[in-house]
């Protein structure tokens, strides 16, 4: 039996196997040698393990462990009763190699706040690299972030290294419950891991009110093994691991993936413009349920009822109407309110989907080209250049007030500043954080214009002077005190 191309298969087999599993070598009886177990039959069980093994080996050279040197705010200190000391702190997590290049795939929360990333490579893929003549292989790597998407907690960076061992995307679509699956990664620091586990649910949705889906597993999850891969059989990576439920603190066999195909959407717009675009269609609907059957008198009892569609947007042009009932996507049954959130958020704007809606009692295919969920800061943070506009005293990207800002806020107090477009997490300086949109009119009642003089005034103080900026916010003028580091 060739386990490779069905491990699933083979692992009932070998349990059926007559005790194959069960039974081992007997106690040695007088007279008679100790009873071995059925070589065919082990042999089922030697290639599933060579099957796992071999998964593992393969997968695990693209599998890298990022270290984390950060800043928070806390401490023991006593007097530190507004939380303002900062603190340095040090973490690691895992990632994915997904490109040649060097582009790196991992959680948000694992590069969270990080001052510095460094990444060291799979051992197996450093000693190879050693081997050609790389003796910087075996040593972590600075990287850097690419960018950041907290709405679904993944993250990109990058090293500067070429022809990297990297895994491929499988299709998340495509699990079904009790596919064997694998997690690597480095879990409580230890590097090198691997668990195996089955896939309990394939869209579990665990906050109501947040579309993003996962993979349920009860393949052993713990701290450090975010960031790393889900993968299947074949080796594809279909999640990204990235939290556990936990009442010890320990795994306890309900771990979560972000799945691939959220995943490859996320990883292809933070590699290629640092940030994500989302969808949407324009419409609002809700999950059919019992008491909508009875109470609307529906002869449909699955599905998602639409309630509202909003005018001139993508589901009214394509001629969505209020009361159709949505039961499928791109030929796919879809049964709550959820999971089409779930299906069109990990979308780019301008995809072509097919829904198929039930109107009385005709079904019709509306095809629907999704548009960007309008959000101005989004649009701002399109403008910038990372580098050319940074502003590393305020741990800020900004943009001077051009026609092109104003078009997006036309109601600005003054024609001449800095919007804040983006921002840290963790500011490089005491005092009440900036919020993106913000936008800094002056310096200790010194104008600036634009990000250039921004930069000029700040880069005049030291560490320690006080810089109290007038910033426009919601409307509203008001002066934010701080002090440089």
């Amino acid at each position: 039996m060739d386990c490779k191309s069905g491990v699933w298969k083979c692992v009932v087999a070998a349990i059926l196997a007559s005790g194959a599993l069960a039974a081992g070598p007997m106690p040695a009886q007088e007279g008679k040698p100790p009873a071995t177990p059925n070589a065919q039959k082990m042999d089922v069980l030697k290639q599933l393990s060579s099957s796992f093994e071999e998964i593992s080996q393969r997968s695990g050279r693209a599998v890298v462990q990022i270290f984390v040197r950060s800043y928070v705010t806390g401490g023991d200190n006593s007097d530190n009763e507004n939380g303002e000391l900062l603190t340095a702190e040090n973490s690691s997590g895992s990632g994915i190699i997904v490109s040649p290049d060097g582009y790196i795939l991992t959680n948000a929360h694992v590069v969270k706040n990080a001052h510095s990333v460094r990444v060291q490579l799979n051992i197996r893929a450093g000693a190879e690299a050693r081997e050609q003549g790389d003796r910087s292989a075996t040593r972590p790597l600075p990287g850097t972030i690419v960018g950041v998407d907290r709405e679904s907690d993944l993250a990109v960076i990058r090293v500067e290294k070429k022809n990297l061992p990297y895994l491929a995307f499988g299709d998340s679509g495509e699990l079904k419950q009790g596919q064997i699956v694998l997690a690597l990664g480095n879990p409580l620091g230890l590097d090198n891991s691997v668990s195996l586990g089955v896939v309990s649910a394939v869209a579990r949705q665990v906050k109501p009110d947040n579309p993003m889906v996962y993979i349920q597993t009860d393949a052993p999850i713990n701290p450090g093994n975010s960031g790393g891969p889900l993968v299947d059989t074949d080796g594809h990576v279909v999640g990204i691991n990235t939290f556990i439920l936990t009442q010890s603190g320990g795994s306890e066999g309900i771990g979560f993936a972000i799945p691939s195909n959220i995943a490859r959407e996320v990883y292809t717009q933070l590699q290629k413009q640092g940030h994500v675009h989302r969808s949407q269609v324009g419409l609002v609907g809700e999950t059919i349920t019992p008491e909508i059957v009875d109470g609307l008198g529906l002869e449909t009892d699955h599905g998602i009822i639409i309630s509202d569609v909003e005018p001139d947007g993508p589901a009214a042009h394509a001629g969505v109407q209020v009361d159709d009932i949505i039961v499928a996507m791109n030929g796919r049954p879809v049964f709550s309110k959820h999971q089409l959130e779930a299906n069109v958020y990990r979308l780019s704007p301008g995809t072509k989907v097919s829904l198929r809606v039930q109107r009385g009692a005709d079904q019709l295919d509306v095809p629907i080209v999704t548009e960007e969920q309008s959000d101005e800061l989004d649009a701002l943070a399109d403008m910038v250049d990372p580098v050319k506009n940074m502003v590393p005293e305020l741990g800020i990207v900004g943009l001077d007030i051009t026609k092109q800002v104003l078009a997006l806020m036309p109601e600005l107090r003054r024609p001449a500043g800095v919007v804040v477009a983006a921002r840290k997490a963790n500011a490089p300086y005491s005092g009440p954080p900036l919020e993106t949109g913000d936008v800094i009119y002056s310096v200790n009642r010194h104008v600036v214009a634009g990000v250039a003089q921004l930069r000029q005034a700040l880069a005049a103080m030291k560490s320690g002077d006080a810089a109290v900026l007038l910033v426009e916010r919601d409307g509203h003028m008001l002066y934010v005190p701080l002090q440089l580091d």
